[in-house]
């Protein structure tokens, strides 16, 4: 929810350390781990899968790297460009997952499903949540703010308005074939630009913020209950993969993207680092499992469960000191 309620205006989408991320980085990442998938033993559908499954970057989990509240300013270049790729790359990553799927599903030959995979999971999926969402943003910001002017709704203290939006916005996008994730992203942008300076964006932000976190909890405890159970299934190579990702690729794809922009060498360090992956894996790996039958679902569970560990250690106690002293830095 943070990634349709953070303080981000449209703008960002322009933003080009955010844009590197998303459209090199990203896809670098996911052929490399495919890569080292196919190395240790993987088909190339499962590899693709759990490529696709690891990419993205978790917003919540990630709290320490977001953008300052509504109107409280915190957008450091670091925190600025995290918190845009955190929010987009799960909704970006879905195509690559569909193409595991297609892989997994895959009867005929390539041409016969590629165009499909391309045309609709990729361009259109894509196009439609986009448009769905911007609809949907300037609706609500309607209904809030314009319509009648000093409309209630807009000074209540609850956030569970939008949030309802959100649920909306996401059923409302899938049902027409568009990616739910970024409808409730765009949606997000274009509220927040609707009276920019209303206290109703930190009333929202709190809420939001406070229930996230909540529901992140309580997942990640269900996650450490189910650990022991899938840790049969994690054998070296899988471990050593999810290691990779973390310490190498990550960072060196990140590097890459990162490249010739105007961040210092410390701030592309920084951005490329700290990837945190999350609870994004267990929704698309649980998506994945249930459209079809998954061979080693068992060793794809382990891995996902044993990556997101150990990002979670990693990146949980290093973030927050980092992040900080590099945007203390730059304001000195």
């Amino acid at each position: 929810m943070e990634r349709a309620f953070g303080s981000i205006a449209l703008p960002i989408l322009l933003n080009g350390r955010a844009i590197r991320l998303l459209l090199i980085a990203m896809p670098l990442c996911i052929l490399v781990v495919a890569l080292g998938g196919m190395l240790i033993g993987m088909t190339l559908a499962g590899a693709v899968l759990l490529a696709a499954v690891l990419v993205p970057t978790d917003p919540v989990l990630a709290a320490d790297v977001q953008v300052g509240p509504p109107l409280e300013g915190g957008e450091h270049p670091v925190r600025f460009a995290l918190t845009t790729e955190a929010g987009l790359n799960d909704g970006l990553a879905f195509p690559f997952v569909y193409l595991g799927i297609f892989l997994v599903a895959a009867t005929g030959a390539a041409e016969e499903w590629l165009w499909k995979w391309f045309g609709l999971y990729v361009i259109y999926k894509i196009v439609i949540g986009t448009l769905a969402g911007f609809v949907a943003g300037w609706l609500l910001g309607k209904v809030l703010f314009a319509l009648p002017r000093n409309n209630p709704l807009a000074t209540t203290s609850s956030g569970v308005i939008a949030f309802a939006a959100v649920l909306l916005t996401y059923g409302a996008t899938e049902l027409i074939e568009g990616y739910g994730l970024i409808a409730a992203f765009a949606m997000g942008l274009i509220l927040r630009r609707g009276e920019s300076d209303h206290d109703y964006h930190t009333r929202l932000h709190s809420f939001s913020e406070a229930l996230e976190h909540a529901l992140t909890a309580i997942l990640l405890v269900l996650l450490g209950g189910a650990l022991p159970v899938l840790w049969p299934y994690l054998d070296w190579p899988h471990a050593l993969l999810g290691c990779a990702l973390i310490f190498l690729i990550r960072p060196a794809t990140g590097m890459v993207s990162l490249f010739g922009s105007d961040l210092s060498l410390r701030q592309r360090a920084i951005i490329s680092f700290y990837g945190v992956r999350g609870l994004g894996s267990i929704y698309y790996l649980a998506y994945a499992g249930g459209q079809l039958d998954l061979v080693d679902e068992g060793e794809l569970w382990a891995t996902v469960g044993f990556t997101i560990l150990l990002s979670t250690l990693v990146h949980g106690f290093t973030t927050g000191s980092v992040v900080s002293k590099a945007t203390n830095t730059a304001h000195r």
